[in-house]
């Protein structure tokens, strides 16, 4: 597929996510989606930039309506899981195992997947909640986020089972949360050129303007599309997409 056409689909992805529409599914396709192009360790950088202005317009969106508790709960173990995914994806991109990257590419997007089928059965599970749950969300969805930029099953199902009433307010936690977690992926991503590559960054500056067209669709949509039906189509190509880039580095592996 042209260059041009899958940052466009990226930067609108991205718009329609934070927007509202397809909850994480549409941002867990951009990675696996633009290492088809590009060294699978510069997907993953290339996508923080548009993610944090995606960011900004969430929280802009849902200004306040967050749960702090939460958050402060969350955050700490993210942190953590932020530093020690940082450092393996540094290591990985340093010594060239860019087939490793992807390898995990495909495995985090399958559990996203598989993530989605199951979570309309937590709902109704029988949960006790505790404290080490959310440090472990937390520390999941951080080392996801900055590994693969795939943090979003481990936070999801800790917040599912809260039983949060207030879609809002899930929905504007969500975006603070990761905001933040995306803020501080950023200094590990550009200290280290063989995760963000400058000129390739400048490259894609012309679809920056489609994320907040995105988010406004996505906010639009909502109201009009069966955000079911949008969800299920996106997770059957987020499964071809996983399946497609874990054969792809299984194949060179083997080859």
């Amino acid at each position: 597929m042209d260059f041009r056409i899958i940052v466009a689909l990226a930067c609108l992805f991205i718009g329609l996510s934070k927007g509202g529409l397809g909850g994480p599914i549409p941002v867990a396709m951009l990675t696996p989606l633009l290492s088809q192009i590009m060294p699978a360790a510069q997907a993953v950088g290339i996508v923080l930039v548009p993610l944090l202005i995606g960011d900004l317009i969430a929280i802009w969106f849902y200004w306040r309506q967050w749960d702090s508790a939460r958050i402060k709960l969350l955050l700490p173990a993210a942190v953590v899981g932020v530093v020690i995914g940082s450092l393996l994806l540094r290591y990985l991109a340093d010594s060239g195992q860019d087939v490793a990257i992807k390898l995990i590419l495909g495995i985090f997007t399958l559990i996203v997947v598989v993530y989605k089928v199951a979570s309309s059965r937590l709902t109704a599970v029988r949960y006790e909640p505790r404290q080490w749950h959310g440090w472990l969300a937390g520390w999941g969805s951080g080392f996801g986020s900055a590994l693969a930029n795939v943090g979003a099953p481990p936070y999801t199902a800790y917040m599912l089972l809260q039983k949060i009433d207030n879609p809002v307010v899930f929905i504007g936690t969500t975006s603070l949360f990761f905001a933040i977690v995306n803020a501080l992926k950023l200094p590990f991503v550009l200290a280290n050129k063989n995760i963000l590559d400058f000129h390739l960054l400048l490259s894609i500056a012309w679809a920056l303007p489609l994320i907040p067209v995105g988010a406004y669709l996505g906010r639009y949509f909502v109201s009009v599309v069966n955000p079911k039906v949008f969800e299920q189509l996106m997770l059957v190509l987020l499964f071809l997409l996983s399946v497609y880039t874990l054969g792809d580095a299984i194949s060179k592996m083997a080859g």
